[in-house]
């Protein structure tokens, strides 16, 4: 851990959805540094020992608890939350690290392709943070990040914490890793910040929608930009951002169209079908593996009618 913590965030200490009529778990005052100690996205409904038959019976009310919320002192709405993101501490299990990805029915970007469940249990080094196996064939590299985060709305009620919003949320965005700085709309008093979803590791667009789903200890510092009237997050990287898997370079498929929508799908699909006929590898195998480690991006948005959507899957997991 970086910093000496001036406030602890237990893990009991978490909500369901937003509502900014939720009592804080916290008031602090700007440039605290928190612990906030965060389940993993089942809000342990999935452990070390679970089976598909658990991913089955999820209760989806209990889905991506978030540990808060913080009252920012002063924070006011037009204001900007600044979230200096410290570190990353997995929580072990029996001494590992421990993280899930699943397949989970109607959810995911290729829902309508994968209709049955399915679940890969992980275990990892929490010391040495070496890249963690995917049965016999791959090694993912970890680089945790938190996949929810953010303040409150100010619309009143409770909101599904599913959908990412202009103030945060489950944004998924795995470069906001340790050393990035995040900055944050505010909308209500005292901003009402809360994070949670917490993920070893995931590829960009988490494709099967989950990642490496890992219950760890999260140190932040929170401070305030007043004024700063931001219409949606911004964040900056203290330097590259896929080091990590750059180093054997990339397999990368396409997908071409006029909806960048099916486009994506296209990419995704070839790309489980290249795994399966060069790997031998099960389609939804392939699947939760380019979850974790393959990136969607948007290759060409101006050459209408037809945009391009690439899938980047990095090399280095085989190898």
């Amino acid at each position: 851990m970086c910093k000496v913590c001036d406030y602890t965030i237990h893990s009991a200490q978490h909500h369901f959805g937003w509502d900014n009529a939720l009592v804080p778990a916290e008031r602090v005052v700007p440039g605290s540094t928190i612990l906030f100690q965060c389940n993993d996205s089942s809000a342990g409904q999935l452990g070390p020992s679970s089976s598909v038959a658990d991913v089955i019976t999820l209760d989806f009310g209990k889905i991506n608890p978030t540990s808060g919320p913080i009252y920012v002192e002063g924070a006011q709405p037009g204001d900007a939350l600044r979230v200096t993101i410290e570190s990353f501490i997995p929580q072990p299990r029996a001494g590992r690290g421990f993280g899930w990805t699943a397949n989970i029915p109607g959810f995911g970007l290729l829902a309508d392709q994968f209709l049955d469940p399915a679940l890969h249990i992980w275990s990892y080094d929490v010391g040495q943070m070496a890249p963690a196996l995917f049965g016999t064939l791959a090694r993912v590299p970890l680089k945790p990040f938190a996949g929810t985060i953010g303040n409150s709305p100010a619309a009143p009620g409770l909101h599904s914490v599913v959908p990412p919003r202009r103030v945060g949320g489950n944004l998924d965005i795995r470069d906001l890793t340790a050393g990035v700085i995040l900055y944050l709309p505010v909308e209500v008093e005292g901003a009402l910040f809360s994070v949670g979803d917490t993920h070893a590791a995931q590829g960009d667009g988490e494709v099967c929608g989950t990642a490496i789903e890992s219950p760890m200890d999260v140190v932040l510092t929170l401070d305030l930009v007043k004024g700063a009237n931001l219409k949606t997050p911004r964040f900056t990287t203290p330097g590259p951002v896929t080091r990590h898997l750059d180093a054997k370079g990339y397999e990368v498929t396409t997908g071409i169209g006029p909806d960048l929508m099916h486009a994506a799908r296209d990419a995704v699909s070839h790309m489980i079908d290249f795994l399966c006929a060069t790997r031998g590898m099960a389609a939804v195998d392939a699947y939760m593996l380019c979850s974790t480690c393959g990136d969607l991006r948007i290759s060409e948005i101006v050459d209408m009618p037809n945009w391009v959507v690439s899938f980047y899957f990095p090399r280095v997991v085989f190898e």
